[in-house]
């Protein structure tokens, strides 16, 4: 593993700045201390691949087929996209801020379809009572996001995908908003959220930019299964399966 060669220091990636830990022999107990390793160093690539894309991928999925479902949502959404982009080819990140109703569908999915039904387990500080329950210190807790989001306590008609509902609206799922948690919140917040939704909006809106999707041949909307199943994210249990139809600029 080699360090890549730049004129800018300050264009330096993570992988120089490992590569750069590495060779400082006082990170990890100073000479004699385990320090960082390549293998160290290949295990946190494996978990920002990991984890930075197979929870993306889930959610676009899931996006695509709310979409497809609601047709005047994708056509309003590409209309979007395609103004804002133009003839450029692509739609490049500088663009995701513009695109306003791509943050509502992405809001929307969200809420819907979190990337884990069940967030990280936490551990109460102190004895409370919920609900009737007495929670004592040391508890292991799980908090079901997948629930919340659901729940009509906190949302109209939280079935239905809308993603209207989140016009004008300064609910986030940044961690501020406790009926909205599929990052969680607080310190423990998904470390990775900012890249995940950069990485959903850009492939989204690309996906949407280039092609016109059409479901298979005598197949109608309301026929498409929206199973899930439990695993490390909460996946289609049936695959997608749309017809893509390329689109020309004017």
């Amino acid at each position: 593993m080699r360090k890549s060669s730049t004129s800018l220091e300050e264009e330096e990636d993570i992988t120089n700045v490992l590569l750069q830990l590495k060779k400082d022999q006082s990170i990890g107990g100073g000479p004699g201390g385990p320090g960082v390793t390549e293998d160290i160093i290949k295990a946190i690539f494996m978990n920002l691949f990991v984890g930075g894309m197979g929870a993306p991928a889930v959610t676009v999925t899931w996006a695509m087929t709310e979409l497809i479902r609601k047709p005047e949502a994708m056509k309003k959404l590409q209309q979007q996209i395609r103004n804002c982009a133009g003839n450029k080819g692509k739609v490049e990140e500088a663009d995701l801020d513009q695109l306003h109703y791509l943050k509502m569908v992405m809001k929307e999915t969200l809420r819907l379809h979190p990337p884990e039904a069940l967030l990280l387990p936490r551990e109460s500080m102190s004895h409370c009572k919920i609900n009737g329950y007495d929670i004592m210190p040391k508890t292991r807790v799980l908090i079901n996001a997948w629930a919340i989001g659901r729940s009509p306590k906190y949302w109209d008609d939280p079935e239905k995908f809308s993603p209207e509902r989140f016009e004008d609206n300064l609910i986030h799922y940044k961690g501020q908003d406790y009926e909205f948690v599929p990052f969680g919140a607080g310190r423990r917040i998904c470390p990775g959220m900012g890249m995940g939704v950069a990485v959903v909006e850009l492939a989204l809106a690309n996906l949407l930019y280039h092609f016109n999707w059409e479901l298979p041949s005598e197949m109608k909307e309301e026929a498409i299964n929206m199973d899930e199943t439990a695993g490390i994210n909460v996946h289609k249990k049936y695959d997608l399966r749309l017809v893509p139809v390329k689109y020309s600029p004017p």
